[in-house]
């Protein structure tokens, strides 16, 4: 057998070589000349994508594409604006710098591995424009990290400042894909002041309607400092989960509050509560389905909204509140500054609240519309419950050594309108006697004003003693009402820390009886 001289197999390998050489350079150069045209990491190509993913328009003012190690680019002062641009309104996302990391496999399977945004700038304005926002893009990205961003919404007050979001940290993953974004941020909110960590599952997104794209996970609300709302304060703690679409997402929690208090009260209470509401991101308006918040050893039911009304500016609160078999010391300590509470008992009412979005002390734009009762009440300052005691002896006609000292079916209507609380049908009873009154307290200058009639089982003369007595006993025919009955008309005045009761023989309109019982009462000083 014939052997093949060596130089003939080195030619034989040179050539074999060469033909991979070529083979692999004519790749090159076809592999080359496709991603000259497809590389996605040029500027133009960079602007292009960006616009199609936010609807808008892009610029770029420095610019640096990367080969190695990984394909990519860096781009510095990025700006996304809405058509037409309106160099009054603030761009919709700034950008300090942008930094894109993909893979070469990625250029061809349209990937990209990360995108990072160094100082981002993100506002809403209030009013949108009638142009649709539709975001399109034919790119998957694994990861989108946020460092160091804002977010501000603009206000529908003329001349009032966004709102703003610091947000410390805010990772987006799987972008682009069939599945819902995946995201976790941390962030301060602005009011009240305090941090939220925020985990959930965003999309897939409605083009269109994005308001419609889905949205759930779950929050935690830190340290939220009551104190930036005017009238109360404390540190506020909640967690909860949230679910829906961004026009109407449902949550519901907890909150808790440990040292709650009304700043013109000197009493701190632990306020929890638990909750179901909705909320609408695209207003920010919250719709409260059902609020249970318990302190002491009270509960208050509550539903309402925090929302805009048509034709009106700012949102406005409206409420709807009942409590039943409560405590009325619970509800006085959240609001009176001496260390007890005037009156104990049981108690139950509804109640209508709107607080307008005005600028006023919180006592001045409350306003309320409610009926409410107490049962089993006690005073319980010594003083005031001795002359209730003494006052329910002296009505039965008995002698107060063993009196009965519960004050019983304080009921009636309020509503309260700037800082002036007007009651009608106010009705209370204690063993002898029943009192039905109307009039007001001004809860800014906590004075009484409140007139009516005093119903007794004895005879008004039975309810003096001495000089008093021969001058009741004088007026007794006038005011019989039953063989062993009287009624008389009686007021209470002054002021919250040192009311005045007393028989109203003066002011006003004044019926027949009470004209003849100041006749005789002032004929007998004389």
């Amino acid at each position: 057998m014939a052997i093949a001289p060596p130089s003939l197999h080195l030619d034989r390998k040179h050539l074999r070589l060469r033909l991979a050489l070529t083979v692999v350079a004519v790749v090159a150069t076809v592999v080359g000349i496709v991603l000259g045209v497809r590389w996605p990491f040029r500027e133009s190509a960079v602007i292009q994508s960006l616009q199609d993913a936010s609807s808008s328009q892009v610029t770029i003012r420095n610019f640096r594409g990367v080969y190695f190690p990984h394909p990519g680019c860096v781009a510095e002062q990025v700006t996304f604006r809405r058509e037409p641009s309106d160099p009054d309104t603030p761009p919709l996302i700034s950008v300090r710098k942008l930094t894109v990391e993909g893979s070469f496999l990625g250029v061809i399977t349209k990937h990209v591995t990360l995108i990072r945004a160094d100082g981002m700038d993100v506002f809403i304005p209030a009013q949108s424009t009638n142009r649709r926002f539709r975001a399109s893009s034919n790119v998957i990205v694994d990861n989108l990290t946020v460092n160091g961003a804002t977010l501000q919404f603009g206000s529908r007050t003329p001349d009032k400042p966004p709102t703003k979001f610091a947000i410390h940290d805010f990772t987006f993953r799987n972008i682009g894909g069939r599945g819902p974004i995946l995201f976790h941020a941390k962030l301060s909110n602005p009011e009240p002041p305090g941090e939220i960590d925020t985990n959930g599952r965003f999309g897939p997104w409605k083009t269109g309607d994005p308001f419609q794209s889905p949205v759930s996970g779950d929050y935690s609300f830190q340290h939220a400092d009551l104190g930036v709302f005017k009238g109360i304060a404390g540190i506020l703690s909640s967690t909860g989960k949230f679910q829906g679409v961004l026009k109407r997402i449902a949550v519901q929690g907890t909150t808790d509050t440990p040292d709650f208090k009304v700043t013109s009260s000197s009493h701190h209470v632990r306020l929890k509560t638990q909750f179901k509401a909705f909320v609408n991101a695209s207003t920010g308006d919250v719709f409260l389905d059902e609020v249970d918040s318990g302190f002491g050893r009270t509960t208050i039911l509550t539903a309402g909204s925090i929302a805009h009304q048509a034709g009106q500016k700012g949102r406005f609160t409206e409420l709807n509140m009942q409590a039943k078999d409560g405590r009325i010391q619970d509800l006085f300590e959240l609001f009176i500054k001496e260390s007890r509470s005037p009156i104990a008992g049981v108690t139950s009412f509804r109640a209508h609240v709107l607080l307008p979005p005005k600028k006023h002390p919180f006592f001045k734009k409350v306003q309320l519309n409610g009926d409410f009762g107490i049962q089993a009440g006690e005073f319980t300052k010594s003083i005031t419950q001795q002359n209730v005691d003494k006052l329910s002896a002296e009505s039965r006609g008995q002698k107060d050594d063993n009196p009965e000292t519960v004050l019983s079916n304080l009921k009636g209507h309020v509503e309260l309108e700037d800082g002036i609380a007007t009651f009608s049908n106010l009705s209370f009873g204690v063993p002898g006697a029943l009192a039905q009154m109307q009039g007001t307290y001004d809860l800014i200058s906590e004075k009484v004003d409140l007139h009516g009639t005093l119903k007794m089982d004895a005879a008004v003369s039975h309810t003096a003693h001495g000089p008093k007595a021969l001058l009741f006993k004088l007026v007794d025919p006038f005011f019989k009402r039953k063989p062993r009955g009287s009624e008389v008309p009686v007021k209470i005045t002054g002021t919250y820390r040192h009311p005045s009761f007393g028989l109203d023989l003066g002011g006003g309109k004044k019926n027949r009886n009470a004209k003849e019982l100041e006749r005789l009462y002032q004929s007998r000083k004389k």
